[in-house]
């Protein structure tokens, strides 16, 4: 059996490579900017860099809630729910890690890239599994 290759199959065969590739550039080797923390709030918004030092108070459906910016590290340091969750979450020092007081309707997260190195953090790398 004789198998004819036509240039139009050499054609979809570059257009779904350069895609393919295209698309795995964009979502694994892309730069995702610097680190933000992201506090939202009942009324408000609000975006600070990662090092920086604040002290946010956030109102809420309940009350107020206290927010903390130091070091690299934010927190959740007082809220007036009464479980308490959001604060017992600990603090956040990557992209992508969020808490969050639901009754109060506040919102802490860290969003864009923690690391400068395609966010990766010093010492991560992809092992054969992930890759």
């Amino acid at each position: 059996m004789k198998i004819s290759v036509k240039l139009s199959d050499i054609i979809i065969i570059i257009l779904v490579t350069g895609i393919t590739l295209f698309s795995a550039y964009s979502v694994y080797m892309k730069p995702r900017g610097i680190a933000q923390v992201l506090i939202r709030g009942q009324e408000s918004e609000w975006t600070f860099p990662v090092d920086a030092q604040e002290t946010i108070i956030v109102r809420g459906t309940l009350g107020n809630t206290v927010v903390r910016i130091n070091g690299g590290k934010s927190w959740i340091e007082s809220s007036p729910c009464e479980n308490h969750t959001c604060v017992a979450a600990g603090t956040l020092t990557k992209q992508g890690q969020w808490a969050a007081c639901l009754p109060n309707s506040v919102l802490l997260m860290i969003r864009g890239d923690d690391s400068g190195k395609n966010g990766r953090s010093e010492g991560e790398k992809i092992d054969a599994v992930v890759w």
